[in-house]
């Protein structure tokens, strides 16, 4: 089923073809392999790389498409359909593009052609073993060594670690708390820098998150990204941003299980009629079809503040928080709604549902983000 879509130009249709088109030849019918295997398809991002993908929301001048966001938001939500790994491996290198588009100095900024071409992929290094959602009580230390920086530390729950080709790295330079953080780019192959074991994931098996030790890592001086200690603003930009591309995700894959869902029910024929006409299920349908609607313009709302310029980090709390959970919800009645064959891999809703749980806790939990929003309402 196609989304009936309001663009802001010609140029933005023709690249959401594109898009659909890529999808259709690169994606279709090889999630499910890649995520039997646990295959990351490193391949298959370099494509979408080269093909302009992986750097939308940047300025063309450093490389990237110079979409808006709305429009960018809109491309992760195509992927998201057909399969979300890709999606969010797009959304995460997009957010580790961030530091270095933003903050970083003239020689860092020459890597951005790579960085938005996708010849070079990036990791997102904050959360830590002990502290995902208290980002501000990271414990990793970097401590001068002369004409550089030795970084000693364990990140948890990395996106692409081992498969990047780029690591932002947050660690303590300074005091406690959020004052004493610092942004550091690291290469892959940095001596020091071991990423390890892939976790054991629920879904997202083609990209599972994994660890990264930092054992005396040593970068030069000139890695340093912004200012000495004034890491964890750079990091909560970031992540402002990164909720949307999640949000879209969620988005991408409830439309996904709901499209699959009204056609099984359709097709399927009890006591002599398709079950989408009994009103439970047709109800069911109708109230997952109006919820992704109200997520998508939710989600829209707050990439159009951004691309005004104008302060979006509460209405991307509440993008992320609403989109995720009716991912969660739509996905786990799309299952209902196939009853037994919603239970087998045989159909993609089993792992539609597994994924969307995950959408609920990276980018920080919904839990924070209700925290956010309830703040702002107080402040």
């Amino acid at each position: 089923m196609t989304v009936d879509r309001i663009l802001p130009t010609e140029e933005a249709h023709d690249l959401l073809d594109l898009t659909r088109e890529l999808a259709t030849r690169e994606l279709a019918g090889k999630a499910d392999d890649y995520e039997r295997r646990g295959e990351f398809p490193r391949d298959i991002l370099r494509t979408l790389g080269r093909s302009g993908l992986l750097g939308l929301p940047y300025p063309e001048a450093d490389g990237g498409a110079g979409q808006p966001y709305e429009v960018y938001l809109q491309v992760l939500e195509t992927l998201a359909g057909h399969w979300l790994a890709i999606a969010e491996a797009v959304s995460v290198h997009t957010l580790a593009c961030y530091p270095v588009f933003a903050h970083g100095t003239e020689r860092q900024r020459k890597m951005l052609p790579d960085l938005l071409g996708g010849e070079l992929l990036g990791a997102y290094c904050l959360s830590e073993p002990q502290g995902g959602s208290d980002a501000a009580s990271l414990t990793t230390r970097a401590t001068r060594d002369g004409c550089g920086w030795s970084v000693s530390g364990t990140k948890a729950w990395i996106t692409h670690a081992g498969q990047a080709d780029f690591y932002n790295i947050f660690c303590r330079t300074g005091g406690d708390g959020a004052r004493g953080i610092s942004c550091l780019l690291a290469e892959a192959g940095t001596p020091g820098l071991h990423p390890q074991k892939p976790e054991r994931t629920m879904g997202l098996r083609s990209s599972p998150p994994a660890q990264v030790v930092l054992d005396n890592m040593h970068v030069d001086a000139d890695h340093l990204v912004g200012e000495e200690n004034g890491g964890f603003r750079i990091a909560m930009e970031a992540l402002d941003a990164g909720r949307l591309g999640i949000a879209a995700c969620a988005v991408g894959l409830a439309q996904a299980a709901v499209d699959y869902a009204a056609a099984y029910a359709s097709e399927r024929t009890q006591f002599g009629k398709p079950i989408a006409s009994f009103q439970g299920l047709g109800f069911l349908l109708a109230d997952m079809s109006t919820q992704v609607s109200a997520a998508r313009a939710l989600l829209l709302s707050a990439a159009r503040l951004k691309d005004a310029g104008r302060p979006f980090t509460i209405e991307a709390a509440k993008a992320k928080l609403f989109a995720t959970d009716v991912a969660m919800k739509v996905t786990t009645d799309a299952v209902q709604v196939l009853g037994g064959y919603g239970f087998v891999s045989d159909h993609p809703a089993e792992r539609w549902f597994r994924e969307a749980k995950v959408l609920q806790i990276v980018e920080g939990t919904n839990q924070i983000q209700r925290l956010v929003i309830s703040r702002s309402l107080t402040r």
